[in-house]
């Protein structure tokens, strides 16, 4: 089961959670197991059945309100109540004021007790978001990823086939690199693959006979991006004469990652093919199937039309010599 620590969570400056920890330091090596948060208003009223120790636990407005106007004695019932569950941890939003026995409960039972001045609705959000990166199932692939007029084409094939380099093309006709050398995948529900470079190597390409280069430094913010949807996979493979390859681009081949089927290309390699002109039409291709214009589908029934009006033709001629 895939999991996070609830220390990340004040870890993160992507999403901006505003956390500020309040009690149960002991507890930050708890883990989030489950990306979709809980806010526990039936519990409040004795109800805890429904609590799960894997969800983020999330008090707004609502809940503190409710707190606030229990008598002390059932607001410490409620509150040991819960604090017994192991819980992974629990955020207050809206700088809402933190009841004392939740802290002292948080502190004595190792439960992370957080803070934030955003509003519930926000951060439910950002926190949804953050969980969905972090929970969901991941692999790495080595190749390259690039956005190709808004499509994310992940290029790969063998070491020293000529990736990084047809990628170094596309940067100079106006495209972006998001990813050279190792791409890494998430798979987010219910079928979507999204790619980004791993933070040591952002933004860097290596060619071979010129080493290490950045792509920001030398083409500007305009030349990168940080994740991309791969909607096309291409392999580049060595041309050969004997091999079959595909002409009418009838058959729609795909290519698995993480249990989802991505339309996927294989384009033979030789002198003289320019790869990086194949590769911006396989992505404008993909633009005109998505409004469902299919070329080779079209060409296709066009040629068995003609077919079917010769042999007509031929029929009604043969009919008429008779």
């Amino acid at each position: 089961m895939i999991s996070i620590q609830v220390a990340e969570l004040i870890k993160d400056s992507e999403y901006h959670l505003n956390l500020e920890l309040v009690a149960g330091k002991q507890g930050l090596l708890k883990k989030i197991t489950i990306p979709r948060i809980q806010k526990p208003g039936l519990a409040l009223t004795g109800d805890t059945s429904n609590l799960h120790s894997g969800r983020l636990q999330v008090l707004g407005k609502s809940e503190i309100s409710y707190l606030s106007g229990l008598p002390e004695k059932k607001l410490r019932s409620v509150v040991e109540k819960i604090c017994k569950i192991d819980l992974s941890a629990m955020v207050i939003t809206r700088g809402n004021p933190v009841p004392s026995i939740l802290v002292e409960e948080a502190e004595k039972n190792s439960i992370p007790l957080f803070s934030t001045n955003l509003l519930t609705s926000t951060f439910i959000n950002r926190i949804t978001k953050f969980l969905e990166d972090k929970l969901t199932a991941s692999t790495n692939v080595h190749g390259v990823l690039m956005d190709v007029f808004g499509v994310g084409i992940m290029i790969i094939g063998k070491s020293g086939i000529g990736k990084s380099e047809a990628a170094l093309d596309l940067i100079l006709r106006g495209h972006r690199l998001v990813a050279d050398d190792v791409v890494e995948i998430k798979k987010k529900p219910p079928s979507t693959l999204s790619g980004m470079s791993s933070e040591i190597i952002k933004y860097h390409m290596e060619i071979r006979g010129l080493g290490i280069i950045n792509i920001e430094d030398l083409f500007g913010v305009a030349a990168i991006r940080d994740r991309k949807v791969i909607d096309i996979v291409v392999e580049l493979v060595d041309w050969d004469p004997k091999a079959e390859y595909d002409r009418l681009g009838m058959e729609e081949q795909t290519y698995p990652i993480l249990d989802v089927r991505v339309p996927y290309l294989k384009i033979p390699v030789r002198p003289g093919r320019n790869v990086t002109t194949i590769i911006e039409v396989a992505a404008r291709n993909h633009l005109l199937k998505q409004r469902g214009h299919f070329s080779a589908q079209e060409f296709d029934d066009k040629v068995s039309q003609d077919l079917q009006l010769r042999d007509k033709l031929n029929k009604t001629l043969w009919n008429s010599l008779e």
